[in-house]
């Protein structure tokens, strides 16, 4: 997926939920684990291509989905950035 953003949880149920509501939405997303450069209570993170930040975001604010926020590649070292909070959805 190009331009890869990845929403990190802090549940499960909030992932599942996120899951199938972006699918729903037919938004093309991949299950994958969260990697150990964030830190969230969920071991599940969903990826999204960058060109679905709108929707996704609007996903997730109307359907009041809790997240640890939403994460885009932070250069050419590979970690993440953290580029939306969950304050920022309500």
């Amino acid at each position: 997926m190009e331009g890869e953003l990845l929403i990190a949880f802090d549940s499960t149920q909030q992932a599942l939920r996120a899951e199938m509501l972006l699918e729903y939405a037919e938004i093309e997303i991949d299950i994958f684990p969260t990697p150990k450069e964030i830190t969230a209570g969920c071991a599940m993170s969903i990826a999204f291509g960058r060109s679905e930040l709108g929707p996704v975001c609007t996903i997730i604010k109307e359907q009041t989905i809790e997240i640890r926020g939403i994460y885009g590649r932070a250069g050419e070292d590979g970690g993440y950035a953290l580029i939306v909070e969950q304050e920022e959805l309500k």
